[in-house]
């Protein structure tokens, strides 16, 4: 049986010594590392916090958030990631619906401090509460199947739901990641996609466990991630697609010696071959390495390695074949597999698979079938390798961060002019997709700019929610008989010519 406390006792035996994590001019050894994590469990538990107590965390990459992140579940205790782009009505469900107890963060709270007992902040408090707290043994009373976390994502009614993961999820997406990608002790890992977020977190166990060192970037910055690279001799990182595009053009700019990079990862959102081109021109020292996956999965699901030996094949198209661990299924509306190449559902079956949405047993039960997690998304197979084709749940990817139409559509309802609303994605060359969105004015409110119903989004939604365009017009919405706006006619001028499958 493995739960976080594995990797950090198993560091502390192999290497207790060696470099476990840098942050800016701050290092810490796996002993220290251990000690900090353990120290963090007797302070919350100091404070009342018990098993299954969730303990949430609003903060940029930093040490504090790997220790947080690690020592939180490895207590016994449940780690309730806050995403930093969000807005302050939505951090509030978020730690409403979770009932989170503590909330840990780098930032002034404002309200959010009323909804939790406990407001622990990042610096010279966390540090206090950490040399005062006694020791807590970790793994203690723990098991694989307590819930280790809950990450907050999009839902289709417009409010975010809690995945449910784990110990066995989480350490069943770091045995599949580490299958997938080799991890060696000598291994320098740049964490620059954000910890909330699951490419930002997904190899934190991984290294720990491997004994490879980890150098966090606090935000993400193209010209810091590259002074980073040269100056730790990083050899593996990942991110999503925006960030390797803003990686390429900083070095094609102004050239580091990157020649330690072995390996860079993305997922997120799916990837343009020209984008891939360019980074392999930019870094031609590290292998391309495509992951598909999801939240609910842990988030691994599909691995494509060497991409920059398949720019020229079909196979660029591809995500890539499913991890061992994994299985992966193309089925029909009636749960049957389709012939090799025909269109149906993502389905995935895995130990990596979520318990489930936090107090949402309808939506867990539109998803989980035996087990088996319906992911929304359209594709086929072909030679064992899956290939994405469409969303079949409108979900808007823009920057590696998923917006549902309808949380949009939410916001978009509230002004007092809009009768309708329909939020989709369209082609970006920046973001991959971009949320774009229909509305037809009430017959009195008929001459409003779409820029005043922009402006009423901003700070109700988080900014990579908020429609970039608003198109306005007076004629109805296109409707199906049953009477379901037909989305697919308000986007389809907009990706005329344009392959989706690569944005």
């Amino acid at each position: 049986m493995h739960t976080f406390a594995s990797p950090l006792l198993a560091a502390l035996d192999l290497a207790p010594q060696k470099t476990a994590v840098i942050d800016s001019d701050t290092a810490f050894t796996f002993s220290e590392l251990h000690d900090r994590c353990s120290r963090l469990a007797g302070a919350l538990h100091a404070i009342g916090v018990s098993k299954g107590d969730r303990v949430a965390i609003l903060a940029g990459n930093c040490h504090e958030y790997v220790e947080v992140y690690v020592g939180v579940p490895a207590a016994g205790f449940v780690v309730v990631p806050l995403n930093t782009r969000h807005a302050e009505p939505e951090l509030l469900y978020a730690l409403e619906d979770s009932g989170a107890k503590v909330l840990i963060t780098d930032r002034d709270p404002g309200a959010l401090a009323d909804v939790v007992a406990l407001v622990v902040d990042i610096g010279d408090d966390y540090e206090t509460r950490l040399a005062a707290a006694q020791p807590r043994e970790l793994g203690e009373h723990v098991t694989e199947q307590d819930l280790a976390g809950l990450f907050y994502t999009g839902g289709t009614t417009g409010k975010s739901k809690g995945v449910m993961l784990s110990h066995r999820n989480l350490i069943s997406n770091t045995f599949n990641y580490v299958m997938a990608v080799p991890q060696y002790a000598d291994d320098v890992m740049l964490v620059m996609a954000p910890m909330f977020h699951a490419a930002g977190s997904n190899c934190i166990l991984a290294n720990i466990w491997m004994t490879a060192t980890q150098v966090t970037l606090h935000t993400f910055d193209p010209a810091a991630a590259l002074d980073l690279i040269e100056k730790h001799r990083v050899t593996e990182s990942l991110g999503v697609p925006t960030m390797l595009a803003a990686l390429a053009e900083e070095q094609h700019a102004r050239p580091r010696d990157t020649a330690s990079l072995r390996m860079l990862a993305h997922g997120g959102s799916p990837i343009a071959t020209e984008l891939l081109r360019r980074t392999h021109a930019a870094l031609p020292s590290a292998t391309l390495n495509e992951i598909y996956g999801a939240t609910e999965l842990s988030p691994l699901s599909t691995f494509l390695a060497g991409e920059e030996k398949l720019l020229d094949s079909d196979l660029a198209r591809s995500c890539g074949r499913p991890v061992i661990g994994n299985a992966v299924h193309i089925l029909n509306v009636d749960g049957d597999p389709v012939e090799p190449g025909e269109v149906g559902e993502v389905v995935v079956t895995g130990n990596n698979v979520m318990q489930g949405y936090w107090n949402k047993p309808e939506q867990t039960e539109a998803v989980l079938v035996n087990g088996s997690y319906w992911t929304g998304d359209l594709g086929y197979m072909k030679d064992g390798y899956l290939y994405l084709v469409d969303r079949s749940k409108d979900m808007i990817v823009s920057g590696g961060e998923n917006v549902y139409s309808t949380e949009v559509e939410e916001v978009l309802y509230q002004h007092p002019a809009v009768l309708e609303a329909a939020a989709f994605g369209v082609p970006d060359e920046k973001w991959g997709e971009a949320v774009w969105a229909v509305v037809v004015p009430r017959e009195e409110h008929a001459n409003i700019a779409a820029e005043e119903i922009i402006q009423f989004c901003r700070g109700r939604i988080a900014g990579y929610k908020v429609p970039k365009g608003i198109d306005i017009q007076l004629d109805p919405l296109p409707k199906s008989g049953p009477g379901k706006v037909l989305k697919r006619q308000l986007r389809a001028p907009y990706w005329e010519g344009v392959d989706r499958a690569v944005h």
